[in-house]
């Protein structure tokens, strides 16, 4: 990533940035009539086809109410206690309404979340025409109330706003915006957001209220509307032109997901996940547009554009020195390739002892395969498995001493080159298990004895490392054909097929990913043997993080072969990198932001005093420099005066991407660890000689 520099993913910035007020026109929504088949249509594809059966009975009635409730007013800033009170009837009904195909109480609901944002975005506008702020009061906003008690009455809800819209000023001020500026800012914010409010449609309503019922199956189980459908259809072929990244709402931020690999983003690298977006600018110069509150898919779409053009970006990194100033990036848009998507290889020379070592390394961005072009009878179709097969011939070829296989964030693709790609580096035996609703349990294997590579192997995974990432590291590991090095893997171990209805589609969850070992690959990931620093934590990112995911559990293991156990290596290996990485600047560097990201991301309430907001900002800016040009000296690099200075002269590889310093560490530090695997077998080798 370009901006390096740790801070924590600050719900509070979130918070303050968001105010997420909409106003609301005169007009009720209804259902429509097609929704009650619609619904009842889904009904039957969760009960008939998800893997997580569960009963439509009071229990999950009371779950899907207190989900939609959530899904609206996540903050529990709109709704009044009173409000919450006269919708407790619907709790042990709403169920009963479902299975009758009956929405009615999800419009009630919706309808008077509406009629409380209008009073919001009323409060917020004429605050913002004549409110003054004194900056200089003691006075704190509370980071997180998901879990507080709903205002009592409107003097709680009007005290609770004046803070929020507070803080927005606050914020702006300290991303060099005057108090008029900001008043400006906030004033076009809500008055967009005005406009939009009447643009909400019932099939709106609808979608939100099904998601709530589908989301208690499990996370990844998603109704979509005709426009949804819409929209996941061009999400999925990568058929529009874009950035290449994987959006999603989070309370009123645009959050970045995932970027497709070797798309625009990725290729850029200046934006990264769990960024925020917060503006979006049309070419290379003019006004940047506040998308802050704005529907995703009115985001997206502003997003999206001809081939060859300019987006710009104003953002929110995740990484950030500076949680109060925002960045401006741009990105030229294109479409995805297949052949940019590609693996791809290079050799990485290190020394031990004197004795120069040549590391093979593969980068899998990806699990990709032109069905196209298989389908039509083409021999030299494009898969994963042909490229990298190809590839550690060529690797062989110029003399490696092991290979090192990286699939940090690779998000997985193709289950079938997920097993293929397995069958490169052992003889012959299963690889995956997947197991159905029903129970019943289907084993994939590797039939070809022939193998590829049969040297030294070491697979760098991170916590964005996904399903068939996660299938791959699995089997070898499984086998003990080599080393996992790096970080917990995202814990993706589900298997969703998408179903159409008339009005629209349902993605469910239809299956379990296990390994040989019969461990599920869901929620836990996959451990590596060794682990590296890692600013992506369990509770913020992967399957663990989310909501009603699937548990992790077992099935029975599939009898298969072994190499030699790693164990009796493990210890010296782990020993050895500590003490390696202990005097490493990267790795110095890396846990220092680390430990600096987790003593500052749980910060409870968000201070709204303006002189001491600022020195928090420049101590926490202090800090980063320090811990920056600690770096570079033990690196022998020249000090910078400021952060941007360190961003600005990074190295690039030969298609012109940044290159960055911790993530070629990680892939240096991997390949020692290989070397040191390669002594030790050595030296084990030769005692059991010696002892014959």
């Amino acid at each position: 990533m370009t901006t390096r520099f740790a801070k924590p993913f600050l719900t509070a910035l979130a918070l303050t940035l968001s105010l997420g007020a909409t106003s609301v026109s005169a007009n009720l929504l209804a259902p429509a009539p097609v929704h009650s088949q619609t619904l009842l249509d889904v009904v039957t594809a969760l009960q008939q086809g998800h893997y997580n059966q569960i009963e439509f009975d009071d229990q999950l009635s009371s779950n899907v109410l207190d989900q939609y409730l959530d899904t609206l007013d996540p903050e529990r800033s709109y709704f009044y206690a009173a409000d919450i009170a006269e919708f407790e009837p619907f709790r042990h009904q709403l169920d009963d309404d479902i299975l009758s195909g009956k929405t009615a109480a999800a419009f009630t609901i919706f309808n008077r979340y509406q009629q409380r944002r209008s009073e919001r975005i009323d409060y917020i506008l004429t605050q913002l025409a004549h409110a003054e702020w004194d900056f200089t009061r003691d006075e704190s906003l509370s980071t997180d109330r998901s879990e507080m008690p709903w205002p009592a009455d409107q003097a709680a809800m009007n005290e609770l706003w004046r803070k929020r819209l507070k803080s927005a000023v606050l914020s702006l001020k300290l991303a060099d915006k005057s108090t008029d500026e900001a008043r400006e800012i906030l004033s076009k914010r809500y008055q967009n957001q005005q406009q939009r409010i009447a643009q909400a449609k019932e099939d709106d309503v609808f979608e939100s209220f099904v998601n709530a019922l589908t989301h208690e199956f499990d996370p990844h189980t998603q109704y979509f509307s005709p426009r949804g459908s819409e929209n996941f259809q061009i999400n999925m072929s990568l058929s529009l032109e874009g950035i290449g990244a994987v959006l999603q709402a989070e309370n009123d931020q645009t959050k970045v997901v995932r970027l497709v690999p070797a798309g625009p983003a990725d290729k850029a690298g200046q934006l990264q996940p769990a960024d925020v977006i917060v503006g979006v600018g049309q070419g290379a110069e003019g006004n940047i547009e506040d998308v802050v509150g704005m529907r995703l898919d009115d985001v997206v779409s502003k997003i999206r554009g001809p081939k060859g053009t300019l987006v710009r970006l104003e953002i929110i990194p995740a990484d950030a020195a500076d949680r109060q100033k925002r960045k401006v990036i741009s990105i030229e848009r294109n479409k995805v390739k297949l052949e940019e998507q590609a693996a791809r290889k290079r050799v990485l020379e290190l020394e031990r002892d004197g004795k120069p070592y040549r590391l093979g390394v593969i980068e899998v961005p990806t699990f990709y395969i032109d069905f196209a072009a298989l389908q039509s009878g083409d021999p030299d179709y494009k898969s994963t498995t042909r490229d990298v097969e190809r590839l550690i011939q060529e690797l062989r070829n110029e003399n490696i001493d092991g290979m090192v296989m990286d699939l940090r964030n690779n998000g997985g693709g193709s289950l079938r080159e997920a097993n293929e790609l397995i069958g490169l580096f052992i003889q012959r035996g299963p690889t995956v298990q997947i197991r159905d609703a029903a129970g019943r349990v289907d084993i994939l294997g590797d039939f070809d004895p022939k193998v590829a590579w049969d040297g030294p192997l070491a697979v760098i995974v991170n916590r964005l490392s996904a399903s068939a990432s996660e299938i791959f590291a699995g089997a070898i590991q499984d086998y003990n054909r080599g080393l996992i090095v790096g970080n917990r893997t995202f814990g993706k171990g589900t298997v969703q097929t998408l179903q159409a209805i008339d009005h629209g589609q349902v993605k469910l969850t239809h299956a379990k990913f296990y390994r040989i070992s019969g461990d599920s690959t869901q929620h836990r990931g996959v451990e590596p043997d060794i682990h590296f620093p890692s600013l992506y934590t369990v509770e913020e990112i992967g399957e663990s993080a989310l909501d009603k995911a699937l548990p992790w559990d077992q099935v029975r293991p599939v009898r298969h072969g072994r190499f030699p156990s790693l164990s009796p290596f493990l210890q010296q290996l782990i020993e050895r990198h500590e003490q390696r990485t202990a005097q490493d600047p990267d790795f110095v560097f890396m846990r220092k932001q680390v430990a600096h990201l987790a003593e500052q991301k749980d910060m409870p309430e968000l201070t709204l005093n303006e002189a001491r907001l600022r020195a928090e900002q420049e101590r926490n800016e202090a800090w980063m420099l320090q811990a920056e040009n600690e770096r570079r000296s033990g690196l022998n690099l020249p000090s910078v005066a400021q952060l941007s200075d360190a961003d600005n002269d990074l190295p690039t590889d030969e298609q012109g991407r940044p290159i960055n310093p911790e993530a070629e560490a990680i892939l240096a530090e991997s390949g020692r660890i290989l070397i040191d695997l390669i002594g030790l077998s050595v030296s084990q080798t030769a005692t059991a000689q010696a002892v014959k």
